[in-house]
């Protein structure tokens, strides 16, 4: 098996180290920067052996020139379209996030990179990244190899990249606990979920709060409901309190409910429980609550679409 010398920037909860694994290459070193407590507790957790060194605006990079990649993505809040006001320019705090994975890649010259982040930035701010990395970059929707759909960006040196086979995985395939789903592809998983995503979206046919579980004044919680009717709307006095909610369907009542941490891991193509536990700065195995699950699994990459463009790396060189 092909082995590499990996830093990642930004690099949360190792979705990286995740995707080398499924690509069939083992890892050598895997050099981390991440600032986030719980993201590093997960990381410490499942790959005891990552050198975590905190912020990359404190990096020293010349000290892994000769590595083979260098990956990560720089939090996209910056430059999403979700955010109000947010940064059009390189005068912002995002631009200077991403300049220090450009630093990384001229002070390591690896042999590859990868950079990932929103697709939904300002086309000016995809030029300017495109200008500094000299290269375009590929759009990939998650929804081809996830049960979510999340288009983003990637540029990278390696060569070949073509689209992901659609593997066909639907928001009904992943459910941990049964239901009927709103639609057949979740709404992109971001930080924000642990709060049950925006309310006013929820209230548009649960675009955060998508999953319907079935239950009844009879208290018959297991029955599993038919559709007729492909038309769902929420009751007007929905709100964002999780309770019973009256669906327009023509055999009972259904309860919003959020998905669970595991399916958010599974939107994120991540092994279940990834998330659960991890392992603090005095190495002691802590319990990761259900709020920093669900933000860690948000700030993470789909790891299939990160392993599918590193499969592309050729093999024994």
């Amino acid at each position: 098996m092909q082995s590499l010398n990996v830093v990642s920037l930004f690099d949360g909860i190792s979705c990286g180290r995740v995707a080398l694994e499924k690509a069939g290459y083992a890892v050598s070193s895997y050099i981390a920067y991440e600032i986030d407590k719980y993201a590093k507790s997960v990381s410490r957790y499942n790959y005891p052996d990552i050198v975590q060194l905190g912020d990359v605006l404190d990096a020293d990079f010349s000290k892994f020139v000769g590595y083979d990649i260098v990956m990560g993505g720089s939090p996209c809040t910056f430059w999403s379209i979700a955010k109000s006001g947010r940064e059009v320019d390189k005068n912002g705090k995002g631009w200077t996030l991403f300049m220090c994975f450009v630093d990384a890649v001229r002070q390591i010259k690896p042999r590859y990179f990868l950079y990932e982040n929103v697709a939904s930035m300002p086309s000016n701010i995809k030029d300017y990244i495109s200008e500094e990395l000299g290269c375009v970059p590929i759009l990939i929707n998650s929804a081809l190899v996830s049960a979510q759909n999340r288009n983003r960006f990637y540029w990278t040196n390696i060569e070949g990249i073509s689209q992901p086979h659609d593997k066909g995985i639907l928001l009904q395939d992943v459910l941990e606990i049964p239901g009927l789903t709103a639609r057949d592809k979740s709404y992109c998983i971001d930080a924000s979920y642990y709060k049950g995503g925006n309310s006013n979206l929820s209230k548009q046919s649960g675009k955060r709060l998508m999953v319907y579980k079935p239950t009844s004044p009879q208290g018959q919680h297991d029955k599993v409901y038919s559709v007729q009717d492909s038309t769902i709307s929420l009751h007007s006095s929905y709100g964002i309190s999780f309770g019973n909610c009256k669906i327009n369907l023509p055999d009972g009542y259904y309860t919003i409910r959020k998905l669970t941490p595991i399916e958010a891991e599974r939107l994120q193509t991540l092994p279940d429980n990834y998330t659960a536990l991890g392992v603090d700065d005095e190495g002691k195995t802590v319990k990761i609550s259900n709020t920093q699950r669900y933000k860690t699994i948000g700030n993470g990459w789909t790891t299939d679409v990160i392993a599918h463009i590193l499969s592309h790396i050729p093999r024994g060189r």
